[in-house]
């Protein structure tokens, strides 16, 4: 029986989960590229997989933001709010730990989870996953940029008509028709053509190599011999970089796990959990750091230091040092250090004073003492040397998990790593801000800490009112037209009028599954002022009409 869906918010987003089963332990089910959770329950050989994981085990779902059932309003997100979906997830539930199961693409937040909150993972278990997504010499076995290329081409050309050589992904089914039209639906269901466009290129950028050392939690990485998605190498490449990480390899060519001898997988899996025996607590996690030159441009500049702070909190960031020459504040990831970043060079303009950046990803002692050390002391001195007043330079480690994130760099220059004397890429942070955006940072609403989350609060502030539009939207985010206009292509891959319209029908969506009101007073609410019009656009969106959601739903 196919568990409720429930929503939780992970910001201003609702992420769509269900719980099943009866275990001790909790497990949270991270899927691959998209996800649909309610069609999870239309595929036997799947529906089995999880129950017998849920004899076991509390099983949680979810569909991260812009796929399946969570809100699509956006479709670019960085492994950083993937991470924050699912903490959300898991305290809206009340589970304090859980065991990460990442397939496929979902390995690479799970790694990056387990190695930011260890307190809260009890293991992490994989299966195909992969490391990164473009080729590399020392790391020969992802996909050239041509081989991507031809992904991106069969998404352009046949996501709507089915045909997407989804038998590469489990041979074992590449003959059985009725699995085969599931596995498209599914396709389909969970994310649009863009939006997988969108999740695919993102993925090309993904690189998580760096961050494998600083898993400290049980690991188990699952891989299939001949899967031809991602290679058995990969695995023992992750395998050998996570300290004490178990590899296992099944024999077969199926990417997907609850497919082919799926009895062996899940027999490992219970066998692994049943007897994992986490620390009670980790000494270290893993930070995202950022250390600041403070540069006044005369002797009557005013301290900032309010100003940073306030800053650095929105962003849930905590400043561990701060004189008048020097700031240095850790960060739950790149993606808030680096906007942060952003925001506090632009800002710091009103004092008469600039900033130079450097921002790096290491572990730390998780009870925030100590975090620099002699070695990460002396590489933020060769960053900040290499770094002009007013630029924010960022370590290659950093970059690569930034995908998504809408910023932009270039290459910078080398500095030479203090332990290793290894020669290490600075890339410089591209500032596309503007005036109006400066002179807005100090009057935002601080309890949102991103600029969709400002955007969404504003739409959301003024749903039923069908005069609001980019104009208005403008006005209340302190921005320029010119400006919003790329920040939410950049993030979202919609126009300020596409966006507005996507968060009025997913709140009517929302209205109509969970209040007494009717089709009308649902579109008069969320600001269409023609009911026809708004069905039309609601079917648009969703691929049903409001009655015939209302229908499968009665």
């Amino acid at each position: 029986m196919k568990p409720a869906t429930q929503y939780t918010k992970s910001g201003r987003i609702n992420i769509a989960y269900q719980v099943f089963g009866s275990g001790p332990v909790d497990l949270v089910y991270i899927p691959g590229w998209v996800s649909n959770i309610d069609w999870m329950w239309a595929c036997p050989e799947l529906v089995n997989f999880l129950q017998e994981l849920g004899k076991i085990c509390r099983v949680i779902l979810f569909d991260k933001r812009g796929t399946g059932l969570s809100d699509r309003i956006v479709e670019l997100s960085t492994l950083e709010s993937r991470m924050d979906d699912i903490r959300a997830v898991m305290d809206a539930i009340g589970s304090e730990k859980a065991v990460l199961f990442g397939h496929s693409e979902g390995g690479s937040v799970s790694a990056l989870f387990a190695a930011t909150y260890p307190n809260r993972t009890i293991a992490l278990i994989t299966f195909g996953v992969f490391a990164k997504r473009r080729y590399a010499p020392e790391y020969p076995w992802a996909p050239t940029d041509e081989e991507r290329q031809k992904v991106y081409d069969a998404i352009e050309i046949n996501w709507g008509s089915g045909n997407m050589n989804l038998e590469s992904l489990a041979p074992s089914k590449a003959h059985d028709s009725v699995f085969m039209e599931w596995l498209a639906n599914y396709f389909r269901s969970g994310a649009s053509p863009s939006a997988a466009m969108v999740l695919t290129r993102m993925n090309t950028e993904v690189d998580i190599i760096d961050i494998l050392g600083s898993i400290k939690v049980p690991t188990l990485i699952m891989q299939r011999t001949h899967d031809i998605d991602v290679k058995i190498e990969e695995g023992k490449f992750i395998a050998e970089r996570i300290p004490g990480a178990v590899f296992k390899e099944f024999d077969g060519h199926d990417h997907l796990f609850w497919v082919g001898n799926t009895k062996e997988v899940v027999s490992e899996m219970k066998a692994f959990i049943s007897n994992v025996k986490p620390a009670v607590n980790y000494e270290e996690r893993l930070y995202t750091i950022m250390a600041a030159r403070i540069i006044p441009l005369d002797k009557r500049a005013n301290d900032p230091k309010e100003m940073i702070s306030q800053l650095v909190n929105r962003y849930r960031g905590k400043i561990t040092y701060y004189d008048h020459q020097t700031v240095i504040a850790i960060f739950e990831g790149p993606s808030k250090a680096a906007n942060c970043s952003a925001d506090l060079s632009r800002a710091i303009e009103a004092f008469n004073t600039r900033l130079s950046i450097g921002i790096h990803i290491k572990e730390g002692a998780v009870n925030e003492e100590h975090i620099i050390g002699d070695a990460t002391r002396e590489l933020f001195l060769r960053i900040l040397l290499a770094a002009e007043p007013g630029q924010v330079l960022i370590t290659q480690a950093v970059k690569y998990l930034l995908s998504g994130s809408g910023l932009s760099f270039s290459e910078h220059k080398l500095v030479s790593e203090p332990v290793s004397a290894e020669p290490l890429m600075l890339f410089r942070l591209i500032d596309q801000g503007d005036d109006t955006e400066v002179r807005s940072l100090l009057t935002r609403n601080p309890k949102y800490e991103t600029f969709l989350d400002n955007v969404l609060q504003a739409i959301d502030d003024h749903l039923s009112d069908e005069t609001f539009g980019v104009e208005r939207l403008c006005r209340e985010v302190g921005m320029s037209e010119r400006q919003i206009q790329r920040k939410l292509k950049a993030v979202t891959n919609k126009s300020p009028n596409q966006l507005i319209s996507s968060v009025r029908l997913h709140r009517a969506k929302e209205l109509l599954l969970s209040s007494d009101q009717n089709i009308a007073e649902v579109a008069f609410e969320t600001g269409f002022s023609n009911p026809s019009y708004f069905s039309k656009c609601f079917k648009k969106e969703f691929g049903k009409s409001p009655s015939d959601l209302l229908q499968a739903n009665s």
